[in-house]
């Protein structure tokens, strides 16, 4: 039996849900390259909005032409590196320029290392953050501050955690759980603030999705894996397919009354 086989469902079909107010609009992913940045773009490109990727990795190029291809949607790939605010608000405005003004951001770039708090570096620790929470302010306050001068509105999703809301185990990583708790908490008080411009700002929140990051633990710590899936009422973990449908519905107006939430999807695994 395969590692993906023995650890998450059937993925979701491609297009099984739309959101009809999305299409033609532009939308821009940080963490986009691949795994759940990706998903998500899918899911977007399926309800025919244009995608902007950015990411560190310089494969972005190649997962916008990719996507162009299999979501028959304009897109376009910008390497960034979200804790440089000059590189972020060069992001916003080459997708501007490239595929029209956005109108959403999704905010995944991220990082997740294992250490323990006794053993882990300051300068581990700030990059942490840096990347996981500083990033995503940069780029919310970058797209803002375009929305502002387009004389738009416009959907913010930040992708959180359920460790935000808890402590993961067996592994050790409180830079990361206080990371994503940073995120939530950013997304409540730029949602206060930001109402009034017309930009809505939302959070989801994932719990163990089979994504490049969490493939390498299921490989290498297979007993760590198994763990996580026997704490998941579900059964298994989660596909990277499971969480852009949600992204979608935060994004169009369908969400129209749903502000400042960090949306939860795991499984079940917080509930019990």
């Amino acid at each position: 039996m395969s590692v993906s086989d023995s650890t998450q469902g059937e993925p979701l079909p491609r297009g099984a849900v739309r959101f009809a107010d999305l299409a033609g609009q532009v939308a821009v992913i940080t963490g986009g390259a691949r795994g759940l940045g990706y998903a998500i773009a899918e899911s977007l490109a399926d309800c025919g909005v244009s995608v902007g990727l950015g990411d560190l990795l310089p494969s972005v190029e190649d997962s916008a032409v990719r996507l162009a291809e299999t979501g028959s949607v304009p897109t376009a790939g910008v390497t960034v590196d979200v804790t440089d605010p000059d590189g972020v608000t060069a992001l916003i405005e080459q997708v501007a320029a490239t595929l029209g003004s956005p109108t959403i951001l999704v905010n995944l770039a991220g990082i997740g290392p294992h250490v323990a708090a006794l053993d882990i570096t300051l300068e581990q620790w700030r990059q942490v953050l840096d990347v996981n929470l500083t990033g995503t302010f940069l780029a919310c306050q970058a797209f803002a501050r375009h929305c502002v001068q387009a004389g738009s509105g416009g959907s913010i999703v930040n992708i959180a955690s359920m460790s935000a809301q808890i402590v993961n185990v067996p592994q050790r990583q409180s830079a990361y759980n206080v990371s994503k708790a940073g995120v939530e908490a950013l997304t409540r008080s730029l949602a206060v603030e930001w109402i009034e411009l017309g930009i809505r700002v939302n959070a989801v929140s994932p719990g163990y999705v089979l994504t490049d990051m969490t493939r390498t633990v299921v490989e290498t710590r297979p007993d760590q894996a198994e763990v996580w899936k026997q704490r998941t009422p579900l059964g298994h973990l989660g596909d990277p397919g499971d969480i852009g449908p949600l992204v979608a519905y935060l994004a169009s107006s369908a969400s129209r009354f749903l502000v400042g939430q960090s949306v939860v999807i795991d499984g079940g695994y917080t509930i019990v």
